[in-house]
């Protein structure tokens, strides 16, 4: 552990969370481990940051390490973070269970050039609904006189910002 200096390791540990959150995982590790070496393993703090760390493992596949740094959480720290590393662990040991393909709904990359094949061919069969048309009013026919609602509305506006500048 090297010398604690609070603001490089908050920078660091929020880096990290942020990456993690952004789903950028290596930079996430990155950042994370950094941040945990400038804090004393033991802290409140530090355990927060090794939590984050062992998410940011599995999240990237790492899932040997997530279990490592899981078991030296549950067995060397104190208090609330030797609890959630205890279930965390429990967790991560669980077994994968197999599902179905069915269950499964596969997301295709577009990117690749086998992807031709989720495009939309136009097809014949497919009826296209034609545009509404806009219907034409008879100027004629409307009422334009004027009903003085407009020079109302500008009066009460103007007075309103005049009173406005006074106070």
């Amino acid at each position: 552990m090297t010398s604690f200096s609070e603001t490089e390791f908050s920078q660091k540990y929020n880096t990290g969370k942020l990456a993690f959150e952004q789903g950028r995982y290596r930079l996430s590790i990155e950042q994370l481990e950094q941040a945990c070496q400038l804090i004393s393993p033991y802290s409140r703090l530090g355990g927060e940051a090794k939590m984050w760390l062992i998410t940011a493992y599995q999240a990237a596949g790492e899932s040997e390490k997530a279990i490592t740094l899981c078991q030296e959480l549950s067995n060397e720290s104190y208090g609330e973070t030797k609890k959630q590393a205890s279930r965390l662990l429990y967790i991560l040991n669980a077994p994968q269970l197999e599902r179905p393909k069915k269950w499964m709904t596969e997301i295709p990359d577009f990117n690749s050039p086998t992807s031709n094949q989720y495009r939309r061919v136009s097809n014949s069969n497919t009826k296209i609904k034609p545009k509404p048309q806009i219907e034409l009013v008879d100027l004629s026919k409307v009422n334009t006189k004027d009903n003085q609602f407009i020079w109302l509305s500008l009066g009460i506006a103007s007075l309103t910002v005049i009173s406005l500048f006074i106070i």
